[in-house]
């Protein structure tokens, strides 16, 4: 994971710093909580096999490979690293459940369509229901520009080296913004399949964005990104006329690593399942 591959390492820049270096909730204390290691490696999925001299390098306690480095040192930097993010996402979760804010981290591979489909969904939603974003991205203002468009608050997060936002980001960036009681706030992650799959942000829902033109093999070769996520977004359907894309096999890979998941089928450009998705939002924001 990114705590032995070093993308921790890069600068943190969030929008408006120049102005508050400093974060009250960063000096927070840290106490790590002891923590057995099946809790933290959750679901195992066995690699698949062949005869053709393939190399799998997931094997083991920490899941993962690093040269010089054992599965055990390799765990246990996992679990402080987690742990200590979970502590921070629970604080998050807290306050934005005080505030009654329905709180999505927005998960994909890069060009899914998430920032799209995102600007479509705050027009849609604008006129009756308060909105934040937090944009996560290595580099650029690019995306909240964008979100900022369309007449939303939002607020960049550049992440330097770092392949994902974590708990301390959004506890920077988060009181920012101008959400009311009962809003939304959408995290849009970096776009990474990886990495962001391990760390809770305080969201109430990872929402997986994929687009078809992936491929419908996705969710079993990034298994961990869909178990986390309670749904699913199929977006650019509209490009399914053009492509060779099974979606009711992709529909069974999902529900294979995830029977739970829930499925919608968008298209953000022209329009379908967008009143679906508008109702799944309100129906999980008066929950």
């Amino acid at each position: 994971m990114c705590s032995t591959c070093g993308c921790a390492e890069g600068n943190l820049y969030i929008e408006g710093d120049e102005h508050r270096p400093h974060s009250a909730f960063r000096s927070a204390p840290f106490s790590p909580a002891p923590r057995p290691a099946a809790a933290l490696t959750g679901i195992t999925f066995a690699p698949q096999r062949s005869d053709a001299g393939d190399l799998h390098y997931g094997h083991g306690e920490a899941g993962t490979h690093a040269p010089g480095i054992s599965q055990r040192q390799m765990l246990e930097v996992e679990i402080n690293v987690l742990d200590k993010n979970n502590q921070l996402a629970a604080r998050n979760r807290a306050r934005f459940a005080a505030r009654e804010q329905l709180v999505l981290n927005l998960v994909s591979s890069p060009g899914s369509g998430k920032t799209t489909l995102l600007t479509e969904t705050l027009k849609r939603l604008n006129e009756h229901v308060s909105c934040a974003v937090i944009e996560g991205d290595q580099q650029t203002v690019n995306d909240a520009a964008r979100i900022r468009e369309t007449g939303t608050p939002a607020i960049q997060v550049n992440t330097g080296k770092g392949c994902h936002l974590d708990a301390q980001m959004i506890a920077d960036a988060a009181p920012r913004l101008p959400l009311a009681d009962n809003g939304i706030l959408f995290i849009e992650n970096v776009g990474n399949l990886v990495c962001p799959a391990s760390f809770d942000l305080g969201e109430r829902h990872k929402v997986a964005v994929l687009s078809v033109t992936e491929g419908e093999d996705k969710p079993l070769k990034y298994p961990h990104m869909f178990a986390a996520a309670s749904v699913m977004l199929l977006n650019k359907v509209d490009l399914l006329p053009y492509l060779n894309f099974d979606v009711d096999k992709c529909l069974a890979y999902a529900r294979e690593v995830n029977p739970d998941i829930e499925i919608l089928l968008v298209s953000a450009t022209r329009g379908d399942g967008m009143d679906a998705w508008l109702n799944w939002l309100e129906n999980e924001r008066c929950a």
